[in-house]
């Protein structure tokens, strides 16, 4: 039987390195392909910055999936941080930004739990789905600066942050909650 442990031990610690090792491959070899393919597919309409927040919130998931499997505070953040080095470190292309990226992002999906563990531990779809909300506005806040995004055209950056509340909601919220509902069925955990 599986056991969804909210405690910070051995197995808990494994767990969230895995999912964070997991998701940053599937990063960097996976979302990443699609996202600079479908960018450069929407350069001659102007409206390829749109691209970044479409993929957005496929970027946040290692942080639900560590907070279902290990129900505690901070899982999610240190999920998305390990995620996000081994995105860095097999050659994502946004360099060493992409851990300031991801420590944000964790923390920010976190905000859908914090600070009641029984959130955690009910991984409910309104904290699914606040927790991507957050996310996406953590991400969005600094990109909006290092990325000159204040620069764009009033609807292109109406565009860009309705297209990233979507991709959030859709990929980190539904998607996720979908995900960890068949391993609910299949796995059947346990609250250790």
């Amino acid at each position: 039987m599986f056991k969804r442990s909210s405690k910070w031990d051995v197995k808990a610690v494994i767990l969230v390195a895995l999912i964070g090792i997991i998701m940053g491959v599937v990063y960097t070899y996976g979302f990443n392909n699609l996202y600079n393919l479908s960018k450069l597919a929407l350069l001659p309409t102007g409206y390829a910055p749109v691209m970044d927040m479409i993929f957005s919130g496929l970027w946040f998931m290692a942080a639900p999936l560590a907070m279902y499997f290990v129900p505690t505070a901070g899982s999610g953040t240190i999920g998305e941080v390990l995620a996000s080095i081994v995105e860095m470190t097999i050659g994502g292309q946004w360099g060493a930004l992409t851990v300031l990226e991801g420590l944000i992002q964790g923390a920010a999906n976190e905000i859908g739990f914090f600070p009641k563990k029984k959130r955690y531990i009910n991984f409910s779809w309104a904290s699914v789905l606040t927790g991507a909300f957050f996310a996406n506005l953590g991400a969005y806040i600094p990109q909006y600066f290092l990325y000159d995004w204040y620069k764009y055209s009033f609807n292109l950056q109406v565009a860009m942050f309705i297209a990233g509340i979507v991709s959030a909601l859709l990929f980190d919220g539904v998607l996720v909650k979908l995900i960890t509902n068949l391993f609910d069925r299949i796995l059947k955990p346990e609250l250790a």
